[in-house]
C-alpha cells in the first residue's frame, strides 16, 4: 500500500482515518444528543411528551407552553431575577475588588505587598471549611440575604494571582509617564491600566459570572426563604430531586407535563452562559496565558 506524505509527514491510511473519524463522531453524538433531547422535550407538544414517557428527541411540532408557564410570575421567574442580580452585581464587585487588589500587589513600591500576597496564596491552598464560614456569615448578619451569595465568594485568590501577573508585565514606562504628568495611582489605574487589560478582565469576569450563576450550595446553606432562591437551587429542587411543580409554584393553572417544565428549566439555566461565552472566548488565550505564563 502506498504511503501518503504531506509536508514531510506521513499521513495515516484511509481505513485508520475513517476509524478515527467514526470514533470522533460517536463522542460528538454522545455530547450533542442529550442537549438536543433536553431542548426538544422542552418544546414538544404535551401529548407527545406524555406518550414518549418524558423524553422526546424529534418533536412533531413546536409548543412553548412550558416556557410560558415558567415566565408566568412563579418561583422560576423570581429565581431567574435573583440569579441575574447576584451574577451582575457579584461580578462587578468581584472584578473591582480583585483588580484593585491585584494592581496594588503588582506595584513595586507597595511595602505590604508581599505579606498580603502570602495571605492570598495561603487562602488558595487552605480552605476555612463549611462550619467556620457559616459562623462568619451568620455573625455578619447575612443569613437570608442575597449578599450571602456574593460577599463570602467575592474575591478568588486564583483570579487575583492571574490579574497581578498581568499587571506586573505591563510596561513600567506607561505608569511612570502618567506619574510624571501628575496622575495619581487611581487615575493611572483607571486611564492607563484598565484600557490595556480588557482581555484579562473579560476572562476573569466570565470566571466570576459562571461561578455566581452556577452557585447553589451557598444558597442551600444561607437562605431559608424560598423567595430568595437562585435559579440553580430551584433547578436542584425541582429537577434533580424530582419535586413536582404545581400551580402554586408556577402561578398558572394550565400545567404542561413535568418533564417539559424540567427540561425548560434546564434550558433557561444553560442559555445565558452559552450566549455570553462566544463573545469572550477570543480573549481566553490572550488573557489567561499572558497573565499566567509570563508571571
Amino acid at each position: 500500500m502506498s504511503r501518503r506524505i504531506v509536508n514531510g509527514v506521513e499521513m495515516p491510511s484511509w481505513p485508520m482515518r475513517g476509524f478515527k473519524g467514526l470514533v470522533l463522531l460517536v463522542f460528538c453524538a454522545a455530547v450533542i444528543v442529550p442537549f438536543v433531547a433536553v431542548i426538544s422535550t422542552s418544546i414538544a407538544p404535551n401529548k407527545q411528551v406524555n406518550e414518549s414517557g418524558g423524553l422526546v428527541l424529534f418533536p412533531h411540532s413546536v409548543d412553548f407552553g412550558a416556557y410560558r408557564s415558567l415566565f408566568s410570575g412563579g418561583v422560576v421567574t423570581q429565581a431567574l431575577f435573583v440569579s441575574i442580580f447576584v451574577t451582575v452585581v457579584g461580578t462587578l464587585l468581584s472584578l473591582t475588588v480583585s483588580a484593585l487588589l491585584a494592581y496594588a500587589l503588582a506595584r513595586p513600591g507597595f511595602t505590604a505587598g508581599r505579606p498580603i500576597l502570602l495571605v492570598v496564596l495561603f487562602s488558595m491552598l487552605f480552605s476555612p471549611g463549611i462550619i467556620p464560614t457559616y459562623l462568619v456569615v451568620k455573625g455578619a448578619g447575612l443569613l437570608d440575604s442575597l449578599w450571602a451569595l456574593i460577599v463570602p465568594t467575592m474575591v478568588s485568590a486564583f483570579n487575583v494571582v492571574v490579574l497581578r501577573a498581568f499587571f506586573a508585565n505591563l510596561p513600567g514606562e506607561l505608569t511612570e509617564s502618567a506619574r510624571i504628568d501628575g496622575a495619581g495611582e487611581l487615575k493611572t489605574f483607571g486611564y492607563i491600566v484598565l484600557p490595556l487589560s480588557k482581555a484579562v478582565l473579560s476572562v476573569i469576569g466570565l470566571f466570576y459570572a459562571v461561578s455566581y450563576w452556577n452557585a447553589f450550595f451557598s444558597a442551600l446553606l444561607y437562605l431559608n426563604d424560598s423567595k430568595l432562591w437562585p435559579l440553580q437551587l430551584v433547578l436542584r429542587t425541582y429537577v434533580i430531586n424530582d419535586t413536582q411543580l404545581g400551580s402554586a409554584e408556577l402561578g398558572t393553572e394550565r400545567l404542561p407535563p413535568q418533564a417539559s417544565i424540567q427540561m425548560a428549566i434546564l434550558v433557561v439555566s444553560i442559555v445565558p452562559i452559552l450566549v455570553v461565552y462566544p463573545f469572550l472566548q477570543r480573549h481566553f488565550a490572550k488573557g489567561v496565558l499572558t497573565g499566567a505564563v509570563k508571571g
